[in-house]
């Protein structure tokens, strides 16, 4: 509950901000000298790229809820067997062992969205953010039916 308020208020302070901008541009266009226009139509971009990147990573987000809410009532969800530091962080070693057994499990059914789920997890603990997002990305996509970039 706390990273979804966390993202909520993020979001909307990111919004804000974007609207906080694109009436800055709004303004420098409206001055009505071309450098001012320039300027202006470029400061609109910058909000225009936000929102949509706002947008797809709640897409994704959400997305990844509900596969991670269909797995739970599967009870497939991947059970926590991490030892912790005495600090709770995840130890690496610990990490490294669940994450072999997940990747053996993918390679063993690579059309198995829920296999790609649990791979995503396993990669997110390894603290490898960017491959747990293609991980879960191609979970969704196999999911939904989509085709999969190889």
């Amino acid at each position: 509950m706390r990273a979804k308020l966390t993202y909520a208020v993020t979001a909307a302070v990111l919004v804000f901000y974007f609207v906080l901008v694109g009436s800055r541009g709004v303004m420098l266009i409206q001055s009505g000298t071309v450098i001012t226009v320039t300027f202006g139509i470029a400061v609109l971009i910058l909000p225009v790229i936000g929102i949509w990147f706002l947008w797809k990573n709640t897409q994704f987000v959400r997305s990844a809820n509900r596969l991670a809410a269909l797995l739970d009532a599967e009870g497939g969800l991947p059970v926590d067997e991490l030892r912790r530091t005495p600090g709770g962080r995840i130890d690496r070693d610990s990490a490294d062992e669940v994450f072999a057994k997940r990747k053996a499990e993918t390679e063993a059914a690579p059309d198995d969205w829920r296999s790609w789920f649990r791979l995503a997890v396993a990669y997110h603990d390894a603290r490898d953010t960017p491959r747990a997002r293609k991980a879960m990305q191609r979970a969704i996509a196999l999911h939904d039916g989509r085709p999969v970039q190889a």
